[in-house]
């Protein structure tokens, strides 16, 4: 099914519902009340039911939260969206940007002394309640739990999903569902942990190597999990589960209601595992007030494994970017035969794209809504086309478009920034600066060890020497027919979890002129050991994982090295020889002009 272009709300409707909001703070006695992007599960695609901020606000991206008083109500959004918060929002709400401006001091400047500031205590975790709550004490403001209060006026709030459980193969894991537990409880037992509760949906699906159709775009199925010391799971869970799913979830896993947990915590006694990076205070609040509890607040325990993949998940998941590659290929091919008609607009490409990945037949979803944005819509980071936004695609605009396909061996994500017609020297300048700092990576060699922090400068270094910069990470991880982003490993200068070799990233430097145009180019890695040489220091290295031409007539020779140069050449006759077997003949002939010598 192709995907929605309609916005699901708009501007007007926020005034009327922000009004009913606040009437129910007055009835419920607060003075504030957050609204988070985020659901009970902290994942950063929420299903419909979820969706509050949006909602109230208007706003649609996938990172935010609002913070409403009386008087004010904030809307908390980082560098990606700040253009397009104030296309989304009415007047009545204010843009604040975080995090250079934190919730807390912010709350602590606007509201007077005995306050409250009332929250949902399933939709914000152990650590945000506990620094939030220690922030607004030294005001003499109070954080109290309270009912969601948008649910009391969200009359036609959709249900909570019910979608079928998928097996995920064995095969494609690298590691059965008996194996994962059973190393998982071997941990556990040596941290004298009895039972860890697990809440982020990705971490339940790769320990039970089953997906879902829960979240869109994303194949998990929404739940909480308790992992015993034994190996036994307790799976708290609407989604139903065949004959076939059944035998494959075997004795040793249990299937609970969604809305179980709470009562199935009561059960337990001994030390009880949480991660407070993304458990629910709820769930930390039931945990303590029982009796032979004993909190253990660690990581979750599926986040390193799943993160290090197996060879099986990198074999799998190189042909599932080979598949998508000749899709992009076709596109690319196809867009540049119609683009300079003047007729094609934003929707039109988005649309085709995704038909040349459905056209392979093995495309079980999107990786999400893709980013289709021609001249100054391209310069909104995180840009979602709607009917009304939708335009031309005219000659000399840069077009960016960012997408990813959902195949059972691999998710995929790149972006691609296009010319149509003849670009100019600036945009020539800025797209080989971007190219440059995404070459960078691709080539880094670096001590074990190092984290995305410590890589993330190689990227914007090209940029930094124009005086240039880009408001969002350089990489995210990926998961394996699981989430587009996935952490906890980044290539940010805000990540200080070590890369492993196993680890997939995406690496995308970009620069956005407001206005004008936005530059883009992404492929995935994956880390890995890196051959012996010098004095034989342990190092790692990048594999990449994407093949896909880069446009060249945006490529500036002169400005670049010559060990740049033939990176880009090495890596268009490795795009050629991979794919020009796997394309139509007109792909095949567009692509020999695409991937020529420089």
């Amino acid at each position: 099914m192709f995907q929605s272009f309609e916005a699901s709300s708009s501007p007007d409707q926020g005034p009327p519902r922000l009004a009913a909001l606040r009437r129910e703070m007055s009835g419920a006695g607060v003075d504030a009340f957050l609204v988070p992007r985020a659901d009970a599960h902290q994942g950063e695609y929420v299903a419909g039911c979820d969706e509050r901020l949006e909602w109230l606000t208007g706003f649609t991206g996938s990172a935010g939260f609002a913070a409403i008083t009386q008087d004010i109500a904030g809307v908390f959004i980082d560098g990606r969206y700040r253009l397009q918060v104030t296309q989304q929002i009415a007047s009545e709400f204010t843009p604040v940007h975080w995090p250079e401006t934190k919730l807390g001091p912010w709350l602590s400047g606007t509201l007077t002394a005995k306050a409250k500031v009332g929250f949902d205590p399933w939709l914000h975790t152990v650590s945000e309640v506990r620094v939030l709550s220690e922030t607004l004490r030294d005001a003499d403001i109070e954080l109290i739990a309270t009912a969601n209060l948008v649910d009391r006026i969200w009359d036609d709030r959709p249900s909570r999903p019910k979608a079928p459980l998928l097996v995920h193969s064995d095969k494609i894991a690298g590691e059965s569902s008996a194996e994962k537990r059973a190393r998982l409880a071997a941990e556990m037992v040596n941290q004298s942990h009895n039972a860890s509760v697990l809440t982020l949906p990705d971490s339940i699906c790769w320990l039970l190597n089953i997906r879902g159709s829960d979240i869109p775009r994303n194949p998990l199925a929404q739940g909480f999990a308790v992992l015993h010391e034994t190996g036994r799971v307790a799976f708290f869970t609407n989604a139903s589960a065949d004959a076939e799913v059944l035998a494959h979830l075997g004795a040793d896993v249990d299937l609970h209601p969604y809305d179980g947990l709470l009562d199935y915590l009561r059960s337990l006694s001994g030390t009880i595992q949480i991660d407070p990076a993304s458990a629910p205070e709820a769930v930390r609040v039931a945990l303590a007030n029982l009796k032979d509890i004993v909190i253990a607040e660690t990581g979750d325990p599926c986040i390193l494994p799943k993160a290090r993949k197996t060879g099986a998940e990198i074999a799998a998941t190189r042909e599932a970017h080979l598949r998508d590659g000749a899709a992009m290929v076709e596109f690319l091919s196809w867009f540049d035969a119609e683009a300079p008609s003047g007729q094609l607009t934003e929707i039109d490409a988005a649309q085709s794209l995704e038909g040349f990945r459905r056209a392979t037949n093995a495309l079980h979803d999107i990786a999400f809504d893709t980013i289709s944005g021609a001249g100054p819509n391209g310069a909104i980071v995180h840009y979602r086309v709607t009917t009304g936004t939708n335009r031309v695609i005219c000659s000399g605009e840069l077009y960016l478009v960012d997408s990813g396909g959902q195949y059972v061996d691999g998710t995929t994500d790149i972006t691609r920034t296009i010319i149509v017609g003849a670009p100019t020297q600036e945009h020539r300048a800025c797209f080989t600066r971007v190219l440059q700092g995404m070459i960078a990576i691709s080539c880094a060699r670096f001590p074990r060890g190092l984290a995305g922090r410590d890589l993330d400068a190689l990227a914007r270094a090209p940029l930094w020497r124009a005086g240039l910069d880009y408001d969002h990470g350089t990489g995210h991880g990926v998961g394996v027919f699981l989430s587009v982003h996935e952490g906890p490993q980044r290539l940010s200068r805000m990540s200080e979890v070590p890369l492993e070799p196993g680890m997939i990233l995406s690496n995308e430097p970009g620069y956005y002129r407001e206005g004008a145009f936005g530059i883009r180019i992404e492929n995935l890695i994956v880390v890995q050991d890196a051959p012996a040489m010098g004095d034989g220091r342990d190092h790692l290295d990048f594999e990449t994982l994407t093949f896909a031409p880069i446009d060249l007539r945006l490529v500036d020779p002169g400005m670049m090295s010559a060990s740049e140069r033939d990176w880009l050449n090495k890596y268009h006759d490795t795009v050629r020889e991979k794919l020009s077997h796997r394309v139509t003949d007109g792909a095949r002939d567009w692509l020999e002009q695409a991937t020529r010598p420089i």
